[in-house]
């Protein structure tokens, strides 16, 4: 896994894919897991569809690098009208979500983001954790 200790490393995007090896609770890490996505995004349908992708895709990472203890590994790939996200961590259990009670609480809104935005999403348990994924369908630009 390329990249540098606790951050983001160079896009492997001359395939349309991107992947990033993260270190534990190292948040600086999710505006250049954006700004890398956006790059890999530059001819792929609207604006719209890339703040979607670039807002899920921030969601997913906090919750991987916020609530596990391991960092996380992020991998998007865009394949003709399908860009997939996923973000592996390495701790047990599955996320769960909920909608927080407080209107003003700005927090716990990340899965019910992806819920509602995705036009697909999952999660999958692998070896020791997880993989939270989604999936946006559109046209190439």
């Amino acid at each position: 896994m390329a990249g540098r200790q606790g951050g983001a490393g160079p896009a492997a995007s001359g395939c349309g894919r991107l992947h990033r090896r993260l270190g534990c609770a190292d948040l600086t890490a999710v505006p250049e897991v954006r700004r890398a996505l956006r790059e890999l995004l530059r001819h792929w349908r609207g604006q719209d569809a890339k703040d979607v992708a670039e807002l899920l895709a921030s969601e997913l990472v906090t919750n991987a690098l916020v609530h596990t203890d391991h960092g996380a590994v992020v991998t998007a790939t865009v394949a003709d009208t399908t860009l997939r996200v996923e973000v592996r961590d390495f701790m047990a259990g599955l996320p769960v979500a909920h909608t927080p009670a407080a209107h003003l609480d700005t927090h716990g809104r990340g899965l019910v983001l992806v819920q509602s935005l995705a036009d697909a999403w999952g999660v999958r348990t692998h070896g020791v954790g997880k993989v939270v994924w989604f999936e946006l369908h559109g046209r190439p630009v």
